[in-house]
């Protein structure tokens, strides 16, 4: 499951999924720590929150992926939201919980279109489907007029860490195991290995053996090659041809001294059986 947004054999470099590991596992300390923590202002930790989510993207857009560009998009979005986040801490905690409504919302929505995208190569899928649902819920809690204390807006926080550190962990066992078999799958045992290696230096001495030519080939006739030349340019058609070629074998076996029973002869019965009276 990618929730970069594309198939795990579009991604071109094999370290990524160590860096998502990471990523989910500071995901799971956000989402412990934003439970245990009383702020006295909920934007200066909702920014820093919403500043590392706009990484996790920028690391997926610089990670070769097929929807690079869906990621940088995203990517610039958050930081955005967590520039106003920072930049204006005087805000109340309702507008904190509206601006980290707005990430989990699009954040969510994102997980759904791309879960659903790709339910035919990506076998979990209705996992990523999940997680997207649960954050736009979240998000639309977050934004609406249920959470207006600053508890709520950290139990939100919590729960979004949690989320994201599921959906990049998953997202980091996918892709290490779609990045490639492991050295050592392929490897033979010795006796194995020496039997290829011969069978190899077998085939390659076969290939570079140089090609000798038959010395005694079966040729065809004078008679023969000039009767089918005649017969080529004369037009005749396949039973002339056939008829002739007949001829010119019976007199070839003639030649050689090779004689036979004579057209019409009936064949010698078995002892024992009479034989059939010739028809009049």
């Amino acid at each position: 499951m990618l929730s970069s947004g594309s198939s795990p054999l579009t991604v071109k470099r094999g370290n990524t999924w160590r860096l998502l590991m990471v990523a989910g596992a500071v995901w799971l300390a956000i989402g412990w720590t934003m439970l245990r923590l009383e702020p006295a202002n909920v934007a200066a930790v909702a920014g820093p929150v919403v500043l590392f989510g706009a990484l996790c993207e920028a690391v997926r857009a610089l990670a070769g992926t097929r929807t690079w560009w869906l990621n940088a998009g995203l990517a610039a979005v958050f930081t955005v939201t967590a520039g106003l986040l920072l930049t204006l801490p005087f805000w109340s905690f309702a507008t904190a919980s509206a601006l980290v409504g707005w990430y989990l919302m699009v954040r969510g929505v994102t997980d759904v279109a791309v879960g659903v995208m790709a339910r035919g190569t990506d076998r979990v899928w209705s996992l990523l489907v999940l997680v997207g649902v649960l954050e736009t819920g979240l998000g639309f809690f977050a934004a609406s007029p249920f959470s207006r204390t600053a508890r709520l807006v950290m139990v939100v926080l919590g729960a979004l860490g949690v989320l994201r550190a599921v959906a990049e962990l998953v997202t980091a066992l996918r892709l290490r195991e779609v990045a490639g078999p492991r050295r050592d799958v392929l490897r033979f045992p010795a006796e194995s290995s020496a039997g290829l290696r011969g069978y190899a230096a077998g085939v390659s001495d076969v290939e570079d053996a140089p090609r000798w030519r038959a010395r005694h080939r079966a040729r065809p006739s004078a008679s023969t090659v000039a009767a089918g030349v005649a017969g080529g340019r004369s037009g005749e058609g396949f039973p002339d041809r056939a008829v002739r070629t007949t001829a010119d074998l019976d007199a070839f076996l003639t030649e050689a001294g090779v004689t036979g029973s004579r057209a019409g002869a009936v064949p010698d019965a078995p002892e024992g059986v009479e034989a059939a009276p010739e028809a009049r």
